[in-house]
């Protein structure tokens, strides 16, 4: 007779899920014991990391992606980048183990008590089976929820001894639609209202690359004649970054957010919140006299926007129907948008020297995987995005998530056959938080690029304490780390770069290599303007 762990491994075979994210414990083992030799198990150091690689793999894959850890302090250690999964809009499977049900009103050691609520409110559905012959159609069930939008993280608590039972009628493998289309009749109000429009302006989210609509977005646009930013703190790009009509990356506050977008009556906001913003800088949150029309796949984030009329649908199929409906404007050519100023190559390197620097040197299909606060202003002015699927940050702004995220998208071009190389810029205050994401990376001999910017200190903390005006925080000096020591020590190749020659060199060695490499590189300890 089957067993619910059978009939479970079945589902994830039907369903395609057959690489597992984790760090196993005693409540997972018996569901890893005797693993499938078609099944793929990644391990991670520590919890955290394996849901940020899930959560790369996930996003660069396209699929959603199963992640088991540990009871309640697994759960714990993990719910950082949980939260950062649930704001990424990552469809996730995450599954903990659980104390024998025999003894669950003992409360025994590695108990979770009231599991179900631990990740909350950061997951789209939590459940624990009230049968252990529940668990394979839980999982059915936790997969549906996952991938239909908003894609998100779900949660399983499942109990140890649910594994040996016997299964009951194995659930079907079922699929469900992961997009829908806008509303016709609201659709062409939003059309009419582009159409009229004396100086209409664009605003694309991450929801647009993750729908694999850059054509229909650069169409649209091509059609209004109208320019297009970035949205704040986005963490995909939605838009290739050397068209003419691109504008760049609007602010993250609300005055300054505003008046980027002064002169315009009509903004379109396609895939982002209005707005995700990080400081308070009080403002008008549009230009007198502009009107905002938001096309989203989430109704949450619809009914919390502070202005404008929304539209539910899918990015990409709203895109392609707004440009069969939308007349050609026939507006003249946008100015060329100004060229950041050249900058001087002293060592240590400015900020802007360093990614300068990189940008000579970047792979022409490269994908970059970004945790670095401080530096991000400068990344954004010199690096130029120009393919989908080439940037991946955090959109929940919480740290730890870079490095173990560019450990799935490295694995993820692995498996999907594309070969893609992938860089990581970790700050190396950021470098800390999931560093035994390394050592993985070493197991697996993945081909990545961590470059590490090194200021030895917390410099968007203190730019933040300058903007609020509050001096004397404690903490933000990161003095006597020895990064080259900490990556030999996982098992990863290290070159010190001082230079744009060396950053070439050592890059485009690191590209070649079977295995990773981490290149630490002195920056100049200046503390940018946060705004």
């Amino acid at each position: 007779m089957a067993t619910v762990r059978d009939t479970t491994y079945d589902l994830l075979r039907a369903l395609g899920m057959t690489t597992v994210f984790g760090n196993p414990g005693s409540t997972e083992e018996p569901f890893l014991q005797a693993f499938p030799d078609d099944f793929q198990y990644v391990l991670a150091l520590q919890e955290a990391s394996a849901v940020g690689m899930a959560d790369g793999y996930a996003q660069a894959t396209g699929r959603p992606a199963h992640v088991n850890l540990h009871t309640a302090p697994g759960t714990g250690n993990a719910m950082g980048n949980i939260i950062t999964a649930w704001h990424n809009r990552t469809p996730l499977i995450v599954t903990a183990g659980q104390q024998t049900r025999e003894m669950l009103l003992l409360e025994p050691r590695l108990t979770a008590r009231r599991p179900t609520e631990l990740p909350e409110p950061y997951v789209k559905w939590t459940h624990e089976p009230v049968r252990a012959q529940d668990v394979p159609a839980a999982l059915m069930r936790a997969y549906a929820a996952a991938v239909q939008p908003p894609a998100g993280p779900v949660f399983l608590s499942l109990p140890l001894d649910d594994w040996a039972q016997p299964a009951g009628p194995p659930p079907p493998a079922r699929t469900v639609a992961t997009r829908f289309a806008p509303d016709p009749e609201r659709l062409r109000g939003f059309a009419a209202a582009l159409a009229t429009s004396r100086a209409p302006a664009v605003v694309l989210g991450a929801a647009v690359d993750r729908a694999g609509a850059w054509e229909a977005a650069i169409a649209l646009v091509e059609r209004l004649g109208a320019p297009v930013w970035s949205a704040p703190a986005s963490e995909r790009t939605p838009f290739p970054e050397d068209h003419p009509h691109f504008r760049g990356v609007l602010p993250f506050a609300i005055g300054p957010l505003a008046e980027q977008l002064r002169g315009h009556d009509t903004v379109l906001v396609v895939g982002a919140p209005v707005f995700r913003y990080y400081p308070h800088v009080p403002g008008d949150t549009l230009p007198d006299g502009a009107r905002l029309l938001h096309v989203t796949d989430d109704p949450d984030e619809a009914a919390r926007a502070p202005v404008g009329d929304s539209l539910l649908g899918d990015a990409g199929l709203t895109l392609a129907a707004l440009v069969e409906l939308v007349p050609l404007a026939g507006r003249p050519p946008l100015p060329a948008r100004a060229e950041p100023a050249p900058v001087e190559d002293s060592v240590p390197l400015s900020a802007d020297a360093f990614f300068a620097a990189l940008a000579r040197y970047w792979p022409a299909d490269g994908v970059l995987v970004q945790e670095s606060p401080s530096n991000l202003a400068a990344l954004r002015r010199r690096l130029r995005f120009t393919r989908p699927g080439s940037y991946f940050t955090m959109a929940s702004g919480g740290l730890g998530y870079g490095l173990p995220a560019a450990v799935g998208v490295a694995l993820a071009e692995r498996d999907t056959g594309r070969h893609r190389p992938v860089v990581a810029v970790i700050g190396d205050g950021s470098f800390h938080y999931s560093v035994q994401s390394l050592w993985t990376a070493a197991q697996l001999r993945l081909p990545l690029v961590v470059v590490v910017p090194v200021n030895q200190q917390y410099a968007i903390l203190k730019a933040f304490a300058e903007l609020k005006q509050t001096p004397g925080v404690p903490g933000l000096d990161l003095p006597g780390i020895d990064i080259s020591a900490v990556a030999r020590g996982y098992g990863c190749a290290t070159t010190v770069v001082d230079t744009p020659d060396q950053l070439g060199a050592a890059l485009a060695t690191a590209l070649r290599a079977d295995g990773p490499t981490v290149l630490p590189a002195p920056i100049r300890p200046d503390i940018p303007p946060i705004l």
